[in-house]
């Protein structure tokens, strides 16, 4: 499917922007802009060009030392995406014919209504993935980079490390200039591997405007079906009988399990958007809600 057929939602920001209008809306990041928001000391992979040499030839004066001083801006564009993509095994479950989610579907889907949505209001979009062994990092563009995260995320292999989104965000934070504050981070998960709140809380801190898709089978995932007598297949185990209370006790299980991630994603300031289809037209339709609540202001923070 073309990134451009899709059904485009807002970018709508968690907080208050600053800066001018680009495209759809403004920016709150660092970036090129007329608005000054503040000064700091140089670090390293700062462009010379945002040094203050005016401020840097004060300091230098006053301390006996070479100090140099950058003014950060208010970049007058669209903000960033992110899409960081699950390649766990697990994420490729369910693939047809199977009645159930096609997860890795579904992340497909979420890619591209993402990617999509992000060229409708001109923004850079960027995308990470650990599958095959290694690190694969598509840095920010606009022109073609709608359909490399498409491609990326229907041909790469599922067989990233338990921990990739640990990892992924852990990547970004050493992108600084490729991810500054304001940066929307769209990371498509079924989150069975847990991220511990400090992990979320330090992403947070960088700024940037993280959004998990959370991507659980209903059935299988978020619950479980009622299949006490029926032999069940189990990797590596064959068909297993369950009883009616080994049954309920599932259920159970994976319904709180499911409803404790919500909850602790809601108590770390973030809202999931919740993703049990493949169907493009319902994906979008999710990411719509998702905006539209931010519209609204019942996010807002």
């Amino acid at each position: 499917m073309f990134v451009r057929e899709r059904r485009t939602f807002p970018l709508v920001p968690k907080r208050r922007l600053s800066g001018l209008p680009f495209g759809d809306l403004p920016s709150r990041r660092r970036g090129h802009g007329i608005e000054i928001i503040g000064s700091r000391p140089y670090e390293a992979g700062d462009p010379v060009s945002s040094i203050d040499w005016f401020a840097s030839a004060r300091l230098s004066s006053a301390t006996g030392g070479d100090e140099f001083v950058v003014r950060d801006r208010a970049a007058d564009e669209a903000p960033r995406v992110v899409i960081v993509l699950d390649r766990r095994p697990a994420m490729a479950l369910y693939p047809p014919p199977l009645p159930w989610l096609s997860k890795r579907d579904a992340q497909r889907e979420a890619a591209i209504s993402i990617a999509a949505s992000a060229a409708a209001a001109r923004a850079d979009i960027a995308a990470l993935d650990h599958s095959s062994g290694a690190e694969w990092w598509l840095a920010p563009g606009r022109r073609d980079r709608p359909w490399l995260v498409a491609a990326r995320a229907e041909e790469a292999p599922f067989d990233a490390p338990d921990d990739t989104v640990l990892r992924s965000l852990a990547s970004l934070a050493q992108r600084r200039t490729d991810v500054p504050g304001g940066t929307f981070v769209f990371v498509l998960s079924d989150f069975l591997v847990h991220v511990p709140p400090d992990a979320w809380l330090d992403a947070l801190a960088h700024g940037w405007d993280v959004v998990p898709v959370v991507i659980q089978d209903p059935v299988w995932e978020r619950s479980w079906p009622d299949v006490a007598g029926v032999g069940v297949p189990v990797a590596d185990t064959g068909l297993v009988g369950l009883g009616r209370r080994r049954t309920a006790r599932l259920r159970s299980e994976h319904e709180e399990r499911y409803a404790a991630l919500i909850a602790e994603l809601h108590s770390v300031g973030l809202r999931p958007i919740e993703l049990d289809t493949s169907e493009p037209v319902a994906v979008d339709e999710a990411f719509l809600a998702w905006a539209d609540e931010r519209r609204r202001g019942r996010w807002a923070r």
